[in-house]
């Protein structure tokens, strides 16, 4: 069996989602400049994907188009970054970023050892880096396949939906989705981009 046969057979257990489970997931590029994939998660927070790509492009023209190094950010003044679209909070926590790489020397290796909650535990010490931007960072940038964003609106419209879940009391409703969210473990990254696509295909009304 491929990589693809195996996490798809495992989701497919699931009846509700195995209706939207079906062809295989596009691969995921290896990332590298990992860190500054973190800076383009901050800037994509309570953004459309369409205005975030935009952002971010506007911020890779300020360095040429190319992806700039820590110290190149931390040197670019707030007013520069503010122009692109990035609000004061970002602009701060884009540069916090960047002072914590050079601070930590982190580099990608460094992060690629580490265990999923531990990559969480240490790059949510960056003051503007929540769970969820490290999350995205461990899914898409880091090919952890067990991830699962809990507190992703888009994740949670499309369970809600998928499997006809009560919101009133949100305490049972957060339990409810990690519950079921164990039986896709290893695969819980798959679940997700499953769950995103179909919401995307399947206007949530």
């Amino acid at each position: 069996m491929t990589p693809h046969d195996v996490y798809i057979a495992h989701l497919q257990k699931d009846k509700k989602l195995k209706a939207i489970v079906s062809a295989p997931l596009e691969v995921l590029p290896a990332g590298r400049n990992i860190a500054l994939k973190l800076i383009r998660s901050i800037m994509s927070q309570q953004l459309s994907v369409k205005v975030a790509a935009v952002i971010y492009r506007r911020f890779l023209e300020l360095y040429g188009g190319k992806e700039p190094r820590p110290q190149q950010i931390l040197d670019t003044p707030p007013e520069r970054l503010r122009a692109i679209g990035l609000s004061n909070a970002k602009v701060s926590y884009v540069h916090n970023v960047a002072n914590f790489v050079i601070t930590e020397k982190l580099t990608d290796a460094r992060l690629r050892k580490m265990e999923d909650e531990e990559v969480i535990a240490y790059l949510t010490k960056i003051k503007g880096v929540g769970r969820w931007t490290v999350e995205m960072l461990l899914m898409f940038y880091l090919g952890r396949e067990d991830i699962f964003a809990c507190d992703d609106l888009g994740l949670q419209q499309a369970m809600t939906k998928l499997y006809k879940l009560d919101t009133a009391d949100r305490k049972t409703y957060r339990a409810r989705l990690m519950k079921l969210s164990e039986k896709w473990s290893p695969y819980r990254t798959h679940a997700c981009r499953y769950l995103w696509a179909w919401k995307d295909a399947v206007p949530v009304t």
